[in-house]
Order: C-alpha cells, then structure tokens, then sequence
C-alpha cells in the first residue's frame, strides 16, 4: 500500500471512488408492494453499475413504509437515480445520500485478543483522528476473539468487508489454521499487519510490529493518502 492515489486493480473492490469513476448512493423506503427486481432492472437498464445492496426495517413509523433499501452505484448520478426509482410502484421516497466510503473511508480491522485489541485501537484511532482532520475518512473496526477456528473465519471475513483496507493480528500467539486464512487474504490484495508473538502468524503477515499501539499507528498511516509511509517498502521487515 502507498501513499499515492489507489490505482485500479491494486485492491478489490472496496466501495471507495476511484480516479475517474463517480459512485453514487440512493435511499428507498418502500411499501410492501414494491418488487426488488423491478427496482434493480430499472436502475441497471438507466446504465448503473449495482455496487451494493443494504436492507434495513422501517424503523421510524411512516405510513406504508415496510421496508428500507440503500443502493450504492457506479457511473450513476444519485439524484438521477432517486428520481427514476420514485416512479416505481411501492416506492414511498427515494432520496440520493453520500455513500459510506465517503462518510466513512476506508476500514482498519483489528482482531485478536481483548487487551492487545485495545491497544492496538489507541494508537489506530489516535493517527486516525490525526489524518481525518486533514480530509482523510479512516474507521477502526475491532473485534476480540479467541479460538484458532474463530480468529482464522474472521480473518477470511474480512475480504468481504466493504472498504476494508488493512488487517492487525493482536495476540499473544496465532498459528495454524489463521495463518493459512492471513495468506488467503494477503492473496485478494488486503495487506496484514501482526503484533510480534508466537505461531507462524508472524512469518506469514506483510508487516510485524513489537509495540501494539505503534502497530495501529501504522495500519493507518499504510491506507492514509496523507501519510508518507509505503507499506511496500516495509514488507517482511520487523519493529
């Protein structure tokens, strides 16, 4: 991972814009007489390119509205989209929003155990703070967990996470089963970060890190367009 502008190809596709290409959001509260297949062949006939969909309950009590639907495209106007889909029957509003990547950015997942989690959090959360105040939008994901079967799904888990980024290993020993999932994800283009601990999860990860608040430091000067650090250049290395 550097510094400069993604490049398409270099990940999959995590739900962030990319040179050239416009990704648009819409949001439809619907009534039961709305047909799923109508709306997604409508927008892809207008020439949108469904990247994602999001169901939700209707929470808020609205008349008619049985359920909630957010749409994100690519190379499609959100207001034009919101206006073609308020034509379809059972559609109570459709309103264009900005999609997640740009609320939210790009994800730092950290799994592991409780303590070194949380460690890892502090110094992920601390440089996140310090480079979303220059524009940047980096989110911190965690998740404590124990047993090589649960960490190893997890890790797997994590190359379907949309606009996930970067993965930190904490524990204090990971092997087996986990490093093979850590090469898997390695594989789709996502890199890994782990603490220095025992197993074969260390020899197996793109970068290794002793101190776990300097390793959440790192995932996110890794992804952040204002760092000057590359990843790349680290690969292999040892902290």
């Amino acid at each position: 991972m550097s510094a400069g502008p993604q490049q398409p190809g270099d990940l999959p596709d995590l739900q962030l814009p990319e040179p050239g290409v416009r990704l648009g959001a819409v949001s439809v509260r619907a009534s039961a007489d709305l047909d799923l297949a109508e709306l997604i062949t409508t927008l892809r006939d207008a020439g949108a390119e469904i990247v994602a969909i999001n169901t939700f309950p209707a929470t808020l009590g609205e008349p008619d509205v049985t359920k909630v639907f957010d749409i994100e495209t690519r190379n499609f106007d959100s207001a034009a989209a919101a206006r073609l889909l308020r034509a379809l029957k059972g559609v109570v509003k459709a309103e264009a929003r900005k999609t997640l990547g740009q609320i939210f950015g790009k994800r730092v997942i950290i799994i592991g155990g409780g303590a070194q989690v949380a460690q890892v959090n502090l110094g992920a959360v601390t440089e996140a703070d310090r480079h979303n105040l220059r524009g940047e939008r980096i989110s911190v994901d965690t998740i404590a967990l124990v047993g090589e079967k649960q960490i190893a799904d997890a890790v797997r888990a994590v190359a379907d996470l949309p606009r996930a980024h970067i993965l930190v290993l904490a524990g204090s020993i990971m092997g087996g089963e986990i490093t093979k999932a850590v090469r898997e994800l390695r594989a789709v283009g996502i890199p890994v970060i782990s603490l220095n601990m025992a197993g074969s999860v260390p020899s197996a990860a793109d970068l290794v890190v002793s101190d776990p608040v300097q390793a959440g430091t790192m995932a996110v000067m890794a992804i952040a367009d204002t760092a000057r650090f590359t990843l790349a250049r680290q690969r292999g290395r040892r902290y």
